[in-house]
């Protein structure tokens, strides 16, 4: 199953990600969780939100440019060399990780978000695995 994250491109100047994160409060969308990065001229902010669809509603009437993309939530236990696990599961898969960030649950556990290079596959391969996803009520609801 898969999750919507919101990319949502910006400026690189001050008070542009203030900016964003101003609009969702506004709007009463939860930030789950977040991951930036940068290049000299725009950031690329992605984002696991409460509300994402009414997220890109809000924030492309704000002239910002946002988008949604279908990525997965994995949970994973505290323990040595579990991520390795998944990424050796996803590998032998013939999967490639585009990208991926933490997402936190509040408990004990840690959880992931991922992009790969072939999202059906890398579903079918963790489905057929002893790793558990969130689903989307799950991981819209963290953190509330």
């Amino acid at each position: 199953m898969f999750i919507k994250q919101l990319t949502v491109f910006i400026e690189n100047r001050a008070g542009r990600l203030e900016q964003v994160t101003q609009i969702l409060k506004d709007n009463e969308i939860n930030i789950v969780s977040v991951s930036l990065a940068d290049t000299s001229d725009y950031g690329l902010l992605r984002l696991i939100l409460s509300d994402p669809d009414k997220a890109v509603s809000v924030l492309k009437e704000a002239g910002l440019s946002a988008m949604t993309t279908n990525v997965i939530a994995v949970k994973l236990t505290q323990h040595v060399g579990k991520l390795g696990e998944l990424l050796a599961i996803l590998s032998t898969a013939g999967v490639n990780v585009e990208y991926m960030y933490g997402l936190t649950s509040g408990d004990e556990n840690a959880s992931i978000v991922l992009k790969t290079n072939d999202q059906e596959r890398a579903l079918d391969a963790i489905q057929n695995s002893s790793f558990e996803l969130l689903t989307t009520e799950e991981t819209y609801s963290m953190n509330d």
